[in-house]
Protein backbone atom coordinates (compact mmCIF):
# COMPACT_ATOMS: atom_id res chain seq x y z
CA UNK A 1 0.00 0.00 0.00
CA UNK A 2 1.46 3.37 -1.00
CA UNK A 3 2.01 6.03 1.58
CA UNK A 4 0.17 9.20 0.55
CA UNK A 5 0.85 12.50 2.27
CA UNK A 6 -1.43 15.51 2.44
CA UNK A 7 0.46 17.52 -0.16
CA UNK A 8 0.28 14.91 -2.95
CA UNK A 9 -2.89 14.69 -5.04
CA UNK A 10 -3.93 11.22 -6.21
CA UNK A 11 -2.90 10.54 -9.82
CA UNK A 12 -5.84 10.47 -12.20
CA UNK A 13 -5.05 7.04 -13.65
CA UNK A 14 -5.24 5.31 -10.25
CA UNK A 15 -8.61 4.01 -9.07
CA UNK A 16 -9.19 4.57 -5.35
CA UNK A 17 -11.01 2.18 -3.08
CA UNK A 18 -13.02 3.20 -0.02
CA UNK A 19 -12.74 0.28 2.39
CA UNK A 20 -11.83 -2.20 -0.39
CA UNK A 21 -14.53 -1.35 -2.95
CA UNK A 22 -14.16 0.94 -5.93
CA UNK A 23 -15.54 4.47 -5.90
CA UNK A 24 -16.56 4.93 -9.50
CA UNK A 25 -18.03 8.42 -9.82
CA UNK A 26 -19.51 11.46 -8.09
CA UNK A 27 -22.93 9.88 -7.66
CA UNK A 28 -22.48 6.46 -6.09
CA UNK A 29 -20.19 3.93 -4.54
CA UNK A 30 -20.48 0.48 -3.05
CA UNK A 31 -18.76 -0.36 0.18
CA UNK A 32 -17.61 -3.27 2.22
CA UNK A 33 -20.18 -3.53 4.99
CA UNK A 34 -17.98 -5.79 7.10
CA UNK A 35 -15.29 -3.12 7.56
CA UNK A 36 -17.50 -0.58 9.35
CA UNK A 37 -20.33 -0.91 11.83
CA UNK A 38 -22.92 0.84 9.65
CA UNK A 39 -26.04 -0.97 8.48
CA UNK A 40 -25.91 -2.16 4.87
CA UNK A 41 -29.11 -0.25 4.04
CA UNK A 42 -27.67 3.09 5.13
CA UNK A 43 -27.56 5.58 2.25
CA UNK A 44 -23.91 6.38 3.02
CA UNK A 45 -23.04 3.15 1.17
CA UNK A 46 -24.84 4.29 -1.99
CA UNK A 47 -24.33 8.06 -2.23
CA UNK A 48 -21.40 10.35 -1.59
CA UNK A 49 -20.37 13.94 -1.93
CA UNK A 50 -22.93 16.43 -3.12
CA UNK A 51 -25.67 13.84 -3.62
CA UNK A 52 -25.36 12.56 -0.05
CA UNK A 53 -25.36 16.07 1.40
CA UNK A 54 -28.36 16.97 -0.77
CA UNK A 55 -30.51 14.15 0.64
CA UNK A 56 -29.42 14.91 4.19
CA UNK A 57 -30.59 18.48 3.59
CA UNK A 58 -33.91 17.20 2.21
CA UNK A 59 -34.49 15.12 5.35
CA UNK A 60 -33.60 18.06 7.59
CA UNK A 61 -36.05 20.16 5.55
CA UNK A 62 -38.85 17.71 6.41
CA UNK A 63 -38.23 18.40 10.10
CA UNK A 64 -38.04 22.16 9.59
CA UNK A 65 -41.22 22.09 7.50
CA UNK A 66 -43.05 20.51 10.44
CA UNK A 67 -41.56 23.13 12.75
CA UNK A 68 -42.90 25.96 10.57
CA UNK A 69 -46.24 24.28 9.93
CA UNK A 70 -46.80 23.78 13.65
CA UNK A 71 -46.30 27.50 14.31
CA UNK A 72 -48.31 28.71 11.32
CA UNK A 73 -51.17 26.36 12.06
CA UNK A 74 -51.89 28.10 15.38
CA UNK A 75 -53.17 31.29 13.75
CA UNK A 76 -55.76 29.38 11.72
CA UNK A 77 -56.82 27.31 14.71
CA UNK A 78 -57.29 30.45 16.82
CA UNK A 79 -59.61 31.88 14.13
CA UNK A 80 -61.89 28.81 14.11
CA UNK A 81 -65.36 29.52 15.48
CA UNK A 82 -65.83 26.05 16.96
CA UNK A 83 -62.40 26.14 18.60
CA UNK A 84 -63.00 29.56 20.18
CA UNK A 85 -66.28 28.37 21.71
CA UNK A 86 -64.88 24.97 22.78
CA UNK A 87 -61.90 26.55 24.55
CA UNK A 88 -64.15 29.21 26.08
CA UNK A 89 -62.10 32.34 25.54
CA UNK A 90 -64.52 34.21 23.26
CA UNK A 91 -67.82 34.27 21.38
CA UNK A 92 -69.08 34.52 17.79
CA UNK A 93 -70.61 37.87 16.87
CA UNK A 94 -73.48 38.68 14.49
CA UNK A 95 -71.03 38.76 11.54
CA UNK A 96 -70.03 35.14 12.36
CA UNK A 97 -66.55 36.29 13.38
CA UNK A 98 -64.78 35.24 16.62
CA UNK A 99 -64.38 37.88 19.32
CA UNK A 100 -61.86 37.24 22.11
CA UNK A 101 -62.95 38.09 25.64
CA UNK A 102 -60.17 36.33 27.54
CA UNK A 103 -56.85 37.18 25.88
CA UNK A 104 -54.90 35.60 28.73
CA UNK A 105 -56.51 32.19 28.14
CA UNK A 106 -56.03 32.44 24.38
CA UNK A 107 -52.39 33.40 24.83
CA UNK A 108 -51.91 30.78 27.52
CA UNK A 109 -53.04 27.92 25.29
CA UNK A 110 -50.60 29.11 22.62
CA UNK A 111 -47.75 29.84 25.02
CA UNK A 112 -47.85 26.56 26.99
CA UNK A 113 -46.55 24.84 23.85
CA UNK A 114 -43.25 26.63 24.51
CA UNK A 115 -43.13 25.19 28.02
CA UNK A 116 -43.08 21.84 26.23
CA UNK A 117 -40.28 22.97 23.91
CA UNK A 118 -38.27 23.97 26.99
CA UNK A 119 -38.56 20.44 28.35
CA UNK A 120 -37.91 18.97 24.91
CA UNK A 121 -34.76 20.93 24.22
CA UNK A 122 -33.09 19.57 27.36
CA UNK A 123 -34.20 16.03 26.48
CA UNK A 124 -32.90 16.56 22.96
CA UNK A 125 -29.56 17.87 24.18
CA UNK A 126 -29.16 14.85 26.44
CA UNK A 127 -30.29 12.29 23.84
CA UNK A 128 -28.42 13.86 20.93
CA UNK A 129 -25.09 13.97 22.78
CA UNK A 130 -25.43 10.58 24.51
CA UNK A 131 -27.13 8.40 21.90
CA UNK A 132 -26.36 10.23 18.67
CA UNK A 133 -28.05 12.66 16.33
CA UNK A 134 -30.08 10.05 14.43
CA UNK A 135 -31.68 8.50 17.52
CA UNK A 136 -32.33 11.98 18.90
CA UNK A 137 -34.24 12.94 15.75
CA UNK A 138 -36.33 9.76 15.87
CA UNK A 139 -37.06 10.38 19.57
CA UNK A 140 -38.34 13.88 18.83
CA UNK A 141 -40.47 12.80 15.86
CA UNK A 142 -42.18 10.11 17.95
CA UNK A 143 -43.00 12.61 20.72
CA UNK A 144 -44.39 15.13 18.24
CA UNK A 145 -46.63 12.53 16.60
CA UNK A 146 -48.18 11.66 19.97
CA UNK A 147 -48.70 15.35 20.73
CA UNK A 148 -50.36 16.03 17.38
CA UNK A 149 -52.72 13.10 17.87
CA UNK A 150 -53.71 14.39 21.31
CA UNK A 151 -54.27 17.93 20.03
CA UNK A 152 -56.49 17.05 17.10
CA UNK A 153 -58.74 14.98 19.37
CA UNK A 154 -58.97 17.52 22.24
CA UNK A 155 -62.41 18.05 23.80
CA UNK A 156 -61.66 20.69 26.45
CA UNK A 157 -59.07 23.18 27.62
CA UNK A 158 -57.23 20.81 29.97
CA UNK A 159 -56.87 18.20 27.24
CA UNK A 160 -55.56 20.80 24.81
CA UNK A 161 -53.06 22.17 27.32
CA UNK A 162 -51.56 18.72 27.96
CA UNK A 163 -51.47 17.95 24.22
CA UNK A 164 -49.74 21.26 23.48
CA UNK A 165 -47.05 20.44 26.05
CA UNK A 166 -46.41 16.98 24.57
CA UNK A 167 -46.26 18.36 21.04
CA UNK A 168 -43.89 21.05 22.27
CA UNK A 169 -41.57 18.44 23.79
CA UNK A 170 -41.22 16.79 20.37
CA UNK A 171 -40.53 20.12 18.68
CA UNK A 172 -37.93 21.04 21.30
CA UNK A 173 -36.07 17.76 20.77
CA UNK A 174 -36.05 18.16 16.99
CA UNK A 175 -35.00 21.81 17.14
CA UNK A 176 -32.05 20.87 19.36
CA UNK A 177 -30.76 17.98 17.31
CA UNK A 178 -31.56 18.55 13.62
CA UNK A 179 -29.64 21.86 13.17
CA UNK A 180 -26.56 20.35 14.83
CA UNK A 181 -26.68 17.25 12.64
CA UNK A 182 -27.02 19.39 9.51
CA UNK A 183 -24.16 21.67 10.58
CA UNK A 184 -21.79 18.83 11.44
CA UNK A 185 -22.15 17.13 8.07
CA UNK A 186 -21.88 20.37 6.07
CA UNK A 187 -18.64 21.78 4.72
CA UNK A 188 -17.43 24.85 6.65
CA UNK A 189 -17.80 27.04 3.57
CA UNK A 190 -21.52 26.27 3.14
CA UNK A 191 -22.96 25.82 6.64
CA UNK A 192 -25.01 28.99 6.37
CA UNK A 193 -26.39 28.00 2.99
CA UNK A 194 -27.45 24.58 4.27
CA UNK A 195 -29.34 25.96 7.28
CA UNK A 196 -30.85 28.74 5.11
CA UNK A 197 -32.33 26.15 2.75
CA UNK A 198 -33.84 24.37 5.73
CA UNK A 199 -35.48 27.58 6.89
CA UNK A 200 -36.99 28.06 3.45
CA UNK A 201 -38.75 24.75 4.09
CA UNK A 202 -39.62 26.03 7.57
CA UNK A 203 -41.52 29.01 6.21
CA UNK A 204 -42.97 26.86 3.44
CA UNK A 205 -44.57 24.91 6.30
CA UNK A 206 -46.02 28.18 7.61
CA UNK A 207 -47.42 28.90 4.12
CA UNK A 208 -49.05 25.46 3.91
CA UNK A 209 -50.64 25.97 7.33
CA UNK A 210 -52.05 29.39 6.50
CA UNK A 211 -53.55 28.42 3.15
CA UNK A 212 -54.97 25.16 4.51
CA UNK A 213 -56.64 27.13 7.30
CA UNK A 214 -57.94 29.69 4.82
CA UNK A 215 -59.46 27.02 2.57
CA UNK A 216 -61.12 25.24 5.50
CA UNK A 217 -62.61 28.53 6.72
CA UNK A 218 -65.21 28.24 3.93
CA UNK A 219 -66.44 24.82 5.10
CA UNK A 220 -69.85 25.22 6.79
CA UNK A 221 -69.28 28.97 6.82
CA UNK A 222 -66.28 28.52 9.11
CA UNK A 223 -68.19 26.75 11.88
CA UNK A 224 -67.09 23.13 11.26
CA UNK A 225 -64.76 21.25 13.62
CA UNK A 226 -62.67 20.13 10.65
CA UNK A 227 -61.49 23.74 10.34
CA UNK A 228 -59.15 23.21 13.29
CA UNK A 229 -58.92 19.44 13.84
CA UNK A 230 -57.70 18.55 10.34
CA UNK A 231 -54.84 21.12 10.22
CA UNK A 232 -53.52 19.82 13.54
CA UNK A 233 -53.70 16.18 12.37
CA UNK A 234 -52.06 17.03 9.02
CA UNK A 235 -48.68 17.66 10.71
CA UNK A 236 -48.45 13.93 11.47
CA UNK A 237 -47.61 13.31 7.79
CA UNK A 238 -44.13 14.93 7.70
CA UNK A 239 -43.38 13.56 11.16
CA UNK A 240 -44.20 10.00 10.08
CA UNK A 241 -41.95 10.40 7.02
CA UNK A 242 -39.13 11.69 9.22
CA UNK A 243 -39.48 8.88 11.77
CA UNK A 244 -39.60 6.22 9.06
CA UNK A 245 -36.53 7.14 7.01
CA UNK A 246 -34.10 8.86 9.39
CA UNK A 247 -32.71 5.43 10.37
CA UNK A 248 -31.28 5.02 6.87
CA UNK A 249 -29.12 8.16 7.07
CA UNK A 250 -25.55 8.46 8.39
CA UNK A 251 -24.65 9.59 11.87
CA UNK A 252 -22.60 12.75 12.31
CA UNK A 253 -18.89 11.91 11.82
CA UNK A 254 -18.05 14.29 14.65
CA UNK A 255 -20.30 12.43 17.09
CA UNK A 256 -18.82 9.13 15.92
CA UNK A 257 -15.30 10.47 16.56
CA UNK A 258 -16.37 11.68 20.02
CA UNK A 259 -17.57 8.13 20.76
CA UNK A 260 -14.21 6.76 19.54
CA UNK A 261 -15.79 5.10 16.52
CA UNK A 262 -12.96 6.29 14.31
CA UNK A 263 -13.46 3.79 11.47
CA UNK A 264 -17.11 4.79 11.04
CA UNK A 265 -16.28 8.50 11.43
CA UNK A 266 -13.64 8.39 8.69
CA UNK A 267 -15.90 6.36 6.44
CA UNK A 268 -18.83 8.80 6.75
CA UNK A 269 -16.61 11.87 6.45
CA UNK A 270 -14.95 10.53 3.30
CA UNK A 271 -18.37 9.86 1.78
CA UNK A 272 -19.62 13.35 2.70
CA UNK A 273 -16.60 15.04 1.11
CA UNK A 274 -16.91 12.93 -2.03
CA UNK A 275 -13.29 12.00 -2.63
CA UNK A 276 -11.60 15.31 -1.76
CA UNK A 277 -8.65 13.44 -0.31
CA UNK A 278 -6.56 16.28 1.13
CA UNK A 279 -9.42 18.14 2.80
CA UNK A 280 -10.90 14.89 4.19
CA UNK A 281 -7.60 13.99 5.82
CA UNK A 282 -7.09 17.49 7.21
CA UNK A 283 -10.64 17.71 8.54
CA UNK A 284 -10.48 14.30 10.21
CA UNK A 285 -7.17 15.16 11.90
CA UNK A 286 -8.70 18.39 13.24
CA UNK A 287 -11.76 16.56 14.54
CA UNK A 288 -9.60 13.98 16.32
CA UNK A 289 -7.39 16.72 17.78
CA UNK A 290 -10.49 18.57 19.07
CA UNK A 291 -11.87 15.39 20.63
CA UNK A 292 -8.56 14.72 22.39
CA UNK A 293 -8.29 18.31 23.63
CA UNK A 294 -11.82 18.21 25.02
CA UNK A 295 -11.11 14.86 26.66
CA UNK A 296 -8.06 16.32 28.41
CA UNK A 297 -10.11 19.30 29.52
CA UNK A 298 -12.84 17.01 30.90
CA UNK A 299 -10.26 14.98 32.82
CA UNK A 300 -9.08 18.20 34.49
CA UNK A 301 -12.38 20.02 34.95
CA UNK A 302 -15.00 17.27 34.91
CA UNK A 303 -17.76 16.71 32.34
CA UNK A 304 -19.95 19.57 31.19
CA UNK A 305 -23.62 19.28 32.12
CA UNK A 306 -26.60 21.61 32.03
CA UNK A 307 -25.94 22.97 35.52
CA UNK A 308 -22.33 23.82 34.79
CA UNK A 309 -23.38 25.46 31.51
CA UNK A 310 -25.88 27.67 33.34
CA UNK A 311 -23.81 28.55 36.42
CA UNK A 312 -20.29 28.34 35.00
CA UNK A 313 -18.91 25.84 37.50
CA UNK A 314 -15.73 23.93 36.76
CA UNK A 315 -15.29 24.91 33.14
CA UNK A 316 -12.03 26.80 33.24
CA UNK A 317 -11.04 28.61 30.08
CA UNK A 318 -13.68 27.27 27.70
CA UNK A 319 -16.25 29.88 28.81
CA UNK A 320 -19.21 27.65 27.99
CA UNK A 321 -21.50 29.69 30.22
CA UNK A 322 -20.87 32.89 28.27
CA UNK A 323 -21.71 31.11 25.03
CA UNK A 324 -24.85 29.70 26.63
CA UNK A 325 -26.22 33.12 27.55
CA UNK A 326 -25.16 34.64 24.23
CA UNK A 327 -27.25 32.16 22.31
CA UNK A 328 -30.21 32.30 24.71
CA UNK A 329 -30.43 36.07 24.41
CA UNK A 330 -29.94 36.04 20.62
CA UNK A 331 -32.96 33.75 20.30
CA UNK A 332 -35.07 35.75 22.77
CA UNK A 333 -34.47 39.04 21.01
CA UNK A 334 -35.06 37.39 17.63
CA UNK A 335 -38.66 36.75 18.68
CA UNK A 336 -39.09 40.16 20.30
CA UNK A 337 -38.38 42.02 17.07
CA UNK A 338 -42.00 41.01 16.43
CA UNK A 339 -41.93 37.95 14.21
CA UNK A 340 -43.67 35.68 16.71
CA UNK A 341 -46.53 38.15 16.91
CA UNK A 342 -46.79 38.39 13.13
CA UNK A 343 -46.68 34.61 12.68
CA UNK A 344 -49.30 33.75 15.30
CA UNK A 345 -51.46 36.87 15.37
CA UNK A 346 -51.16 38.15 11.78
CA UNK A 347 -54.96 38.08 11.20
CA UNK A 348 -55.42 40.13 14.39
CA UNK A 349 -52.88 42.69 13.16
CA UNK A 350 -54.53 42.99 9.77
CA UNK A 351 -57.98 43.32 11.34
CA UNK A 352 -56.52 46.14 13.46
CA UNK A 353 -55.50 47.77 10.17
CA UNK A 354 -59.17 47.89 9.15
CA UNK A 355 -59.78 44.66 7.21
CA UNK A 356 -62.54 42.10 7.74
CA UNK A 357 -61.69 38.75 9.33
CA UNK A 358 -61.90 36.90 6.00
CA UNK A 359 -59.78 39.48 4.19
CA UNK A 360 -57.30 39.55 7.09
CA UNK A 361 -56.79 35.79 6.76
CA UNK A 362 -56.29 36.13 2.99
CA UNK A 363 -53.72 38.90 3.43
CA UNK A 364 -51.92 36.87 6.11
CA UNK A 365 -51.61 33.98 3.66
CA UNK A 366 -50.18 36.28 0.97
CA UNK A 367 -47.77 37.73 3.53
CA UNK A 368 -46.43 34.28 4.26
CA UNK A 369 -45.80 33.59 0.59
CA UNK A 370 -43.55 36.66 0.39
CA UNK A 371 -42.01 35.55 3.72
CA UNK A 372 -41.16 32.16 2.20
CA UNK A 373 -39.64 33.76 -0.91
CA UNK A 374 -37.48 36.03 1.24
CA UNK A 375 -35.83 33.03 2.90
CA UNK A 376 -34.15 32.20 -0.41
CA UNK A 377 -32.00 35.33 -0.12
CA UNK A 378 -29.71 34.10 2.71
CA UNK A 379 -29.12 30.89 0.74
CA UNK A 380 -26.99 33.05 -1.57
CA UNK A 381 -25.67 35.78 0.74
CA UNK A 382 -25.19 34.31 4.23
CA UNK A 383 -21.88 32.57 3.46
CA UNK A 384 -20.74 35.53 1.35
CA UNK A 385 -21.32 38.49 3.66
CA UNK A 386 -21.28 36.73 7.04
CA UNK A 387 -23.60 36.70 10.04
CA UNK A 388 -22.92 40.10 11.59
CA UNK A 389 -23.41 42.37 8.57
CA UNK A 390 -26.72 40.77 7.67
CA UNK A 391 -27.94 41.12 11.27
CA UNK A 392 -27.09 44.84 11.22
CA UNK A 393 -28.93 45.56 7.98
CA UNK A 394 -31.91 43.43 8.99
CA UNK A 395 -32.29 45.12 12.39
CA UNK A 396 -32.40 48.64 10.90
CA UNK A 397 -34.88 47.78 8.15
CA UNK A 398 -37.10 45.80 10.52
CA UNK A 399 -37.25 48.70 12.97
CA UNK A 400 -38.23 51.17 10.25
CA UNK A 401 -40.95 48.87 8.89
CA UNK A 402 -42.42 48.04 12.31
CA UNK A 403 -42.44 51.64 13.52
CA UNK A 404 -44.17 52.77 10.32
CA UNK A 405 -46.71 49.94 10.61
CA UNK A 406 -47.52 50.95 14.18
CA UNK A 407 -47.98 54.61 13.33
CA UNK A 408 -50.14 53.94 10.27
CA UNK A 409 -52.26 51.38 12.15
CA UNK A 410 -52.86 53.93 14.90
CA UNK A 411 -53.91 56.54 12.33
CA UNK A 412 -56.29 54.04 10.72
CA UNK A 413 -57.71 53.07 14.12
CA UNK A 414 -58.36 56.72 14.92
CA UNK A 415 -60.61 57.08 11.88
CA UNK A 416 -58.05 58.01 9.25
CA UNK A 417 -58.30 57.21 5.59
CA UNK A 418 -58.33 53.56 4.42
CA UNK A 419 -54.95 54.22 2.84
CA UNK A 420 -53.42 54.27 6.33
CA UNK A 421 -54.52 50.69 6.95
CA UNK A 422 -53.22 49.65 3.54
CA UNK A 423 -49.91 51.35 4.29
CA UNK A 424 -49.65 49.52 7.61
CA UNK A 425 -50.27 46.26 5.81
CA UNK A 426 -47.52 47.02 3.29
CA UNK A 427 -45.10 47.78 6.14
CA UNK A 428 -45.84 44.40 7.78
CA UNK A 429 -45.14 42.72 4.43
CA UNK A 430 -41.81 44.56 4.28
CA UNK A 431 -41.00 43.55 7.86
CA UNK A 432 -41.59 39.84 7.29
CA UNK A 433 -39.65 39.94 4.02
CA UNK A 434 -36.63 41.59 5.68
CA UNK A 435 -36.81 39.26 8.68
CA UNK A 436 -36.90 36.19 6.45
CA UNK A 437 -33.86 37.45 4.56
CA UNK A 438 -31.83 38.25 7.68
CA UNK A 439 -32.74 37.39 11.27
CA UNK A 440 -34.75 34.22 10.68
CA UNK A 441 -31.99 31.65 10.29
CA UNK A 442 -28.82 33.28 11.68
CA UNK A 443 -29.46 32.54 15.39
CA UNK A 444 -30.12 28.91 14.48
CA UNK A 445 -26.88 28.71 12.50
CA UNK A 446 -24.92 30.49 15.22
CA UNK A 447 -26.03 28.19 18.04
CA UNK A 448 -24.73 25.13 16.18
CA UNK A 449 -21.33 26.73 15.52
CA UNK A 450 -20.08 28.22 18.78
CA UNK A 451 -20.08 25.23 21.15
CA UNK A 452 -17.37 22.54 21.36
CA UNK A 453 -18.17 19.03 20.18
CA UNK A 454 -18.58 17.66 23.71
CA UNK A 455 -21.70 19.77 24.31
CA UNK A 456 -22.78 20.88 20.85
CA UNK A 457 -26.32 19.52 21.07
CA UNK A 458 -26.65 20.67 24.69
CA UNK A 459 -25.55 24.13 23.55
CA UNK A 460 -28.05 24.06 20.72
CA UNK A 461 -30.66 23.08 23.29
CA UNK A 462 -30.07 26.36 25.10
CA UNK A 463 -30.78 28.12 21.82
CA UNK A 464 -34.16 26.41 21.87
CA UNK A 465 -34.52 27.58 25.49
CA UNK A 466 -34.13 31.16 24.31
CA UNK A 467 -36.49 30.59 21.39
CA UNK A 468 -39.06 29.05 23.76
CA UNK A 469 -38.78 31.90 26.27
CA UNK A 470 -39.03 34.52 23.55
CA UNK A 471 -41.95 32.84 21.80
CA UNK A 472 -43.81 31.87 24.96
CA UNK A 473 -43.40 35.27 26.56
CA UNK A 474 -44.44 37.11 23.42
CA UNK A 475 -47.39 34.93 22.43
CA UNK A 476 -48.69 35.15 25.99
CA UNK A 477 -48.38 38.94 26.13
CA UNK A 478 -49.29 39.76 22.54
CA UNK A 479 -53.11 39.59 22.98
CA UNK A 480 -52.83 41.59 26.20
CA UNK A 481 -50.58 44.20 24.55
CA UNK A 482 -52.96 44.59 21.61
CA UNK A 483 -55.88 44.99 24.01
CA UNK A 484 -53.98 47.53 26.16
CA UNK A 485 -51.85 49.67 23.84
CA UNK A 486 -53.13 48.61 20.42
CA UNK A 487 -50.89 49.44 17.43
CA UNK A 488 -48.18 50.89 19.69
CA UNK A 489 -47.26 47.24 20.27
CA UNK A 490 -45.55 47.36 16.88
CA UNK A 491 -43.45 50.34 17.98
CA UNK A 492 -42.23 48.28 20.96
CA UNK A 493 -41.08 45.64 18.49
CA UNK A 494 -39.25 48.31 16.47
CA UNK A 495 -37.36 49.42 19.58
CA UNK A 496 -36.33 45.81 20.23
CA UNK A 497 -34.87 45.59 16.71
CA UNK A 498 -32.72 48.67 17.25
CA UNK A 499 -31.49 47.35 20.60
CA UNK A 500 -29.75 44.48 18.82
CA UNK A 501 -27.23 46.72 17.03
CA UNK A 502 -24.83 47.39 19.94
CA UNK A 503 -25.41 43.88 21.27
CA UNK A 504 -24.28 42.17 18.06
CA UNK A 505 -21.40 44.62 17.51
CA UNK A 506 -19.87 44.10 20.94
CA UNK A 507 -20.61 40.49 21.88
CA UNK A 508 -21.07 38.25 18.84
CA UNK A 509 -17.94 37.31 16.84
CA UNK A 510 -18.18 36.39 13.18
CA UNK A 511 -18.26 32.60 12.51
CA UNK A 512 -18.64 32.64 8.74
CA UNK A 513 -16.09 30.61 6.70
CA UNK A 514 -14.49 29.27 9.86
CA UNK A 515 -14.21 25.59 10.73
CA UNK A 516 -16.12 24.35 13.76
CA UNK A 517 -12.90 23.30 15.46
CA UNK A 518 -11.29 26.74 14.86
CA UNK A 519 -14.27 28.73 16.20
CA UNK A 520 -13.15 27.61 19.66
CA UNK A 521 -10.42 30.30 19.48
CA UNK A 522 -13.10 33.01 19.41
CA UNK A 523 -14.44 32.07 22.84
CA UNK A 524 -11.65 30.53 24.93
CA UNK A 525 -10.58 33.91 26.35
CA UNK A 526 -11.72 35.84 29.42
CA UNK A 527 -12.78 38.96 27.55
CA UNK A 528 -16.42 39.00 26.29
CA UNK A 529 -15.73 41.63 23.62
CA UNK A 530 -15.76 40.80 19.93
CA UNK A 531 -12.57 42.71 19.11
CA UNK A 532 -10.58 40.71 21.65
CA UNK A 533 -12.04 37.48 20.30
CA UNK A 534 -10.91 38.36 16.77
CA UNK A 535 -7.43 39.20 17.99
CA UNK A 536 -7.17 35.86 19.82
CA UNK A 537 -8.44 33.99 16.76
CA UNK A 538 -5.89 35.64 14.49
CA UNK A 539 -3.01 34.74 16.83
CA UNK A 540 -4.04 31.09 17.12
CA UNK A 541 -4.60 30.72 13.38
CA UNK A 542 -1.14 32.15 12.71
CA UNK A 543 0.33 29.60 15.13
CA UNK A 544 -1.67 26.83 13.48
CA UNK A 545 -0.42 27.79 10.02
CA UNK A 546 3.15 27.82 11.28
CA UNK A 547 2.76 24.35 12.84
CA UNK A 548 1.30 22.93 9.62
CA UNK A 549 4.17 24.38 7.60
CA UNK A 550 6.66 22.83 10.03
CA UNK A 551 4.96 19.42 9.82
CA UNK A 552 5.03 19.48 6.04
CA UNK A 553 8.66 20.55 5.88
CA UNK A 554 9.65 17.78 8.29
CA UNK A 555 7.39 15.20 6.60
CA UNK A 556 5.73 14.73 9.98
CA UNK A 557 3.74 11.61 10.66
CA UNK A 558 0.03 11.57 11.43
CA UNK A 559 -3.19 10.09 10.16
CA UNK A 560 -2.79 9.56 6.42
CA UNK A 561 -5.21 8.75 3.64
CA UNK A 562 -3.93 5.17 3.77
CA UNK A 563 -6.05 4.89 6.93
CA UNK A 564 -9.13 5.52 4.81
CA UNK A 565 -8.41 4.63 1.20
CA UNK A 566 -6.50 1.84 -0.49
CA UNK A 567 -4.57 2.38 -3.70
CA UNK A 568 -4.59 -0.90 -5.64
CA UNK A 569 -1.69 -1.88 -7.79
CA UNK A 570 -1.95 -1.51 -11.56
CA UNK A 571 -2.22 -5.29 -11.90
CA UNK A 572 -5.50 -5.13 -9.93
Amino acid sequence: MSNLSTQISPPEEVTYKLRDDVIDDENSHSASFASVDIHRWNVVHRWRGRKLRFWITVLACVSFCFFGYDQGMTAGVNASNHYVKLMGYGYIDEKNEPQVTNGLLEGGIVAIYYFGTLIGCFLGGWAGDKYGRIKGIAFGAAFAIIGAGLQCSALNVSWMLIARIVNGVGTGILNSVVPVWATEVADHSSRGQMISIEFTSNIFGVVIAYWLAYGLSFVDNGNAQIRWRFPIAFQILPLAILLSIVWFFPESPRWLAKEHKDEEARYVLAALRGGDWASTQEEFKEIVAAVRAEKRFMETNGPTNYMSMIFGTGKGGMHITRRTYLIIWLQVIQEWVGVAGVTVYAPVMFRAAGFSAQMANLIAGCNNITYCLSTLIPVFILDKYGRRKILYVGAVLQAIAMAAAGGLSKASEDGGRPAYGQGATACLFIFTFVFGASWLCIPWVYQTEIFPLEVRVKGSAFGVVGWSIGNGWLTLLCPIMFQSIGPWTLVVFAACSLSTLPMVYCLYPETNQRKLEDIEYLFNIKSPWNWDAERNYACHMADKAANIAMELSEDGKGITMDDIFEVPSKQD
